[in-house]
C-alpha cells in the first residue's frame, strides 16, 4: 500500500504524491502520479507511462517541468514518476557529489557490499513498484511504457529491455546510451558494481538494444537535440543508432534529432507530446 501525500486538480485529472516503504530499497520512497480523469471511474483501469528521471531529479521534475499531464490527459493516460534513488540510507560517498549517490542512482543493482543493501533500483522501478502502482492504482497492467531523460533515458532502456514483457515500448530523450563508455557511468558502474566489466554489460543500453531478441519486437523512440552539451562526453547517441541497424530483426527504431536543442527541460517540452502521443499510438 501506499499513503497518499497530496492531491492536485491538473487538466481535468490529478497528480497526486505518494509514499510507500520499499523492501527492495529498505527506506521509505516517494513517487508521484498523474491519473486523468476516468482513471477508476466504474473501475476503468487506464495505460501509463513509467517516467525515469536523470542526474539530482527526483519524482516531481518531470512532472512540473514538462508540461506532460496535458497530453496524457488528452489521451486518457497515466504518468508514473519515482524518485531516482533511496534517500537517507548513509551509503559510502552516496551524498558526496552531484553524479552519484543520491539522486544519482543509475537505476541499477549494486552488487558491492558499500551499495547492495539499498542501491536496487532497476528491481524497484521494474518489480516492487511496477506491482505496486498496477495493484494500488487504476492502471491497466498490460498497456504500460517506459520513457525517460539523460541518465534515466539509460534507466528506460535497460529496464524496458530487460522486462519486454511488461514494457510495452520505449521513448527517450538524450540518453546516456552506453553506461560502460561514459565517464558518468564508469564512476557508477565501478561503485555499484565493482572492475567485473561483464557485470556492466547489463546496463549497457547500447549492447542490450544490439543484443535484444524478444519476446517481441521493441518499439524504440530515441529524440536527441543537436545543441546538448553532454552528447560528445556522456551520451553517444550514435551508439544506439548503429546497434539498431544491426537489430531491425528485434528492434524498431526511431530517432529524431532536433536542431538547436539543448540538454535540459525547455527541449523536453518542446517534444513531450510528440513522445505521449507515440505511446498512445501503441496502447491501443
Amino acid at each position: 500500500m501506499a499513503q497518499l501525500l497530496s492531491s492536485s486538480a491538473c487538466f481535468d485529472g490529478h497528480v497526486n504524491k505518494y509514499q510507500h516503504t520499499s523492501s527492495v530499497l529498505g527506506c521509505d520512497m516517494r513517487f508521484t502520479a498523474f491519473l486523468p480523469m476516468h482513471a477508476g471511474t466504474g473501475r476503468t483501469r487506464v495505460p501509463a507511462i513509467f517516467f525515469l528521471s536523470g542526474l539530482t531529479c527526483n519524482e516531481d521534475n518531470f512532472i512540473t517541468k514538462s508540461g506532460a499531464p496535458m497530453f496524457a490527459s488528452k489521451h486518457g493516460i497515466a504518468l508514473i514518476c519515482p524518485d531516482t534513488s533511496p534517500r537517507g540510507v548513509k551509503c559510502k560517498d552516496d551524498t558526496a557529489t552531484w553524479d552519484f549517490g543520491e539522486g544519482a542512482s543509475y537505476y541499477v543493482d549494486a552488487t558491492t557490499d558499500e551499495y547492495k543493501q539499498h542501491y536496487q533500483m532497476h528491481t524497484y522501478v521494474a518489480d516492487e513498484l511496477f506491482h505496486l502502482v498496477t495493484h494500488f492504482l487504476p492502471i491497466d497492467p498490460s498497456r504500460v511504457s517506459v520513457m525517460g531523460h539523460s541518465v534515466g533515458g539509460h534507466g528506460a532502456l535497460t529496464v524496458g529491455l530487460h522486462h519486454a514483457s511488461k514494457f510495452r515500448c520505449i521513448s527517450v530523450f538524450a540518453p546516456m546510451s552506453s553506461a560502460p563508455n561514459c565517464p558518468w557511468g564508469v564512476k557508477a558502474l565501478t561503485n555499484l558494481l565493482g572492475p567485473d566489466r561483464d557485470l556492466w554489460a547489463r546496463y549497457d543500453a547500447a549492447h542490450l538494444v544490439r543484443t535484444y531478441s524478444g519476446p517481441r519486437k521493441m518499439e524504440i523512440l530515441v529524440d536527441q537535440g543537436t545543441n546538448d552539451q553532454f552528447l560528445r562526453d556522456q551520451l553517444h547517441t550514435g551508439m544506439l543508432v548503429d546497434a539498431a541497424s544491426e537489430n531491425a530483426k528485434n528492434v524498431s527504431f526511431s530517432y529524431r534529432l532536433r536542431a538547436g536543442y539543448d540538454h535540459g527541460y525547455f527541449y523536453v517540452a518542446s517534444f513531450v507530446g510528440e513522445h505521449v502521443e507515440w505511446h498512445a499510438k501503441r496502447f491501443v
